[in-house]
């Protein structure tokens, strides 16, 4: 028993020294070019179609973490080199947020004897549980309605929610390094 709640607080030790590693993918359409495009607006989140939102759905458009997630786009477009235009853009962005509850099994025999005994029973597995969240950002051609990009992030999060909104803003960052850099707008 010991030696499965050593293995536990050390996994929980590393996981959280390593803090939230975010894992980017991204794809483009393929006809898709980015050298026009230099003004945006972020639209507003659909309503729920269907369940019940929770009291911390990221998506809530009155949540503290909907804002990060608005001000965490905004801002890291901005830095990319875009501007801000809701009257006027040549993309739009939709942006999808989530959490579930995920479980980590990890198991320590090797399952051959020798050295390690073989199986060793109810302490040779490691039940880790975690949060998973996932954000998803859309880029959206403002004439056409077409999507021509897609950033996804995903990573461990935390309970706490300033922790999580952390989590988010570093979420968005990762994701929207991965976007082309805004290239000069010519003088008119």
């Amino acid at each position: 028993m010991k030696t499965k709640l050593c293995i536990a607080a050390c996994i929980a030790i590393a996981v959280s020294a390593c803090g939230p590693s975010v894992r980017v993918t991204t794809t483009a359409a393929p006809n898709a070019t980015f050298t026009q495009l230099h003004k945006f607006r972020i639209l507003t989140p659909p309503p729920r179609r269907t369940g019940r939102p929770l009291p911390d759905d990221p998506m809530l458009v009155n949540s503290i973490s909907n804002q990060v997630l608005q001000t965490s786009i905004t801002d890291a477009f901005v830095a990319r080199g875009y501007l801000l235009d809701p009257a006027t853009p040549d993309f739009t962005i939709a942006y999808y947020a989530s959490a579930r509850e995920r479980l980590n099994v990890t198991l320590w025999d090797y399952g051959y004897p020798g050295r390690w005994g073989g199986w060793r029973g109810p302490e040779a597995v490691a039940l880790t549980p975690y949060t998973e969240g996932t954000v998803i950002i859309d880029v959206i051609n403002a004439q056409t309605k077409e999507l021509i990009w897609r950033g996804r992030g995903q990573a461990v999060t935390s309970a706490d929610p300033a922790d999580y909104q952390q989590h988010l803003r570093d979420a968005v960052q990762a994701i929207v390094r991965k976007f082309p850099a805004a290239t000069r707008l010519a003088a008119r």
